[in-house]
């Protein structure tokens, strides 16, 4: 639904907003701090902080310089790791989408495989930055990094019978 120069669709967050707001919520939790904590230490209150982490109200490039600088992260950080879907879905695309070939909410697939969703993911970076040593945590890092970019194919298993 077009309203002004917005397109809104039936109040439904942006999925841009969505995704900054579980970055945010992703390294607020990584650093172990509550929403109530980070309200504070942006002047907010705890309900905006809330809205923010679910996308339902946008974050301003000010307040977001501001949460950047509360959680030690580069401004990018906010947005690494979007998926095709929600960058497709900025209000510039959006505009695009319903000007050009229009847009049908039936359309947009599901998406529940995310994983930042997941417990093990939280697991592993609470993990990584209890690590006393850091020179020993980066070679972890390189190690995984390297791993992930790997042609090896090996195969899943969970027993260690193998």
């Amino acid at each position: 639904m077009k309203q002004g120069n917005k397109i809104k669709e039936d109040n439904e967050p942006n999925l841009v907003d969505v995704h900054v707001g579980k970055r945010i919520r992703l390294r607020r939790n990584i650093l172990h701090i509550t929403q109530q904590q980070l309200a504070e230490m942006l002047g907010l209150t705890f309900q905006q902080v809330q809205k923010y982490e679910k996308g339902l109200n946008r974050v301003g490039a000010s307040r977001l310089w501001d949460i950047s600088r509360v959680l030690d992260v580069p401004m990018n950080f906010f947005f690494e790791d979007m998926d095709e879907l929600s960058a497709a879905r900025s209000p510039r695309m959006l505009r695009r989408n319903y000007e050009e070939r229009g847009y049908l909410r039936e359309d947009r697939p599901v998406i529940d495989n995310d994983p930042m969703k997941r417990a093990e993911t939280l697991e592993l970076v609470r993990a990584y930055y209890k690590i006393p040593n850091r020179a020993i945590a980066k070679k972890l890092f390189d190690a995984i990094v390297l791993l992930s970019k790997s042609t090896y194919n090996l195969p899943d298993s969970d027993s260690d019978d193998e």
